[in-house]
């Protein structure tokens, strides 16, 4: 079995706001997010198997919010999926709430910067590998899309882009203020930053 680069998931407004989280391809879905976990976007949602090659699966601009259902009947290792099935719904009011209250702790920050805080928690990459140049650096411009740090979780590394409510479209990155491989939780800030 081989590693692909990234697909990214569809996404679709349902009712309430919610989003649905949908296949990009024919395949096998595996390593589904929990229900409860916050989603972001550019973070995984699993991986999709297609004819023996595992791509990360990754969530679309549009995918923001808690993993609120997820398909009906027993949960398995890989489920068969077709290309537009449904994979999960979001509801961003859920998240918004948990990414709000993370947000409220400024520890780690300056009092009123703008931060860019860890969407869940896992182990802090500054870099893509030993001796490679970190993701960002202080004064590095970034914009939405730009990865900012990998975060291990359960052994799997998850890219994590710039970008969320709040943030502005471009910015630059004033100080890193979380530590190479160092745990972080949900909601812990990772860069401060400021409008460009």
């Amino acid at each position: 079995m081989t590693f692909s680069p990234e697909l990214e998931a569809l996404a679709r407004e349902a009712s309430g706001g919610r989003v649905e989280v949908r296949s990009p391809a024919v395949g096998y879905w595996r390593s589904a997010p929990d229900r409860g976990a916050v989603v972001q976007p550019g973070a995984a949602v699993g991986e999709l198997e297609i004819l023996g090659v595992r791509h990360r699966l990754i969530a679309p601009a549009a995918a923001r919010g808690m993993v609120v259902e997820l398909p009906a009947g027993p949960r398995r290792a890989r489920l068969p999926v077709g290309f537009g099935d449904l994979l999960l719904v979001l509801d961003p009011e859920a998240g918004g709430v948990v990414m709000e209250e993370a947000s409220a702790a400024r520890e780690g920050a300056a009092e009123g910067a703008l931060v860019f805080r860890a969407p869940s928690s896992g182990r802090f990459y500054a870099r893509p590998g030993p001796g490679k140049p970190p993701f960002v650096e202080q004064g590095a411009e970034i914009g939405p899309g730009h990865t900012v740090a990998l975060l291990e979780v359960m052994k799997t590394f998850n890219r994590v882009q710039y970008g969320g409510a709040g943030l502005p479209e471009r910015a630059r990155v004033v100080r890193v203020v979380a530590a190479d491989e160092e745990d972080l939780n949900a909601g812990d800030p990772i860069i401060e930053v400021e409008p460009i």
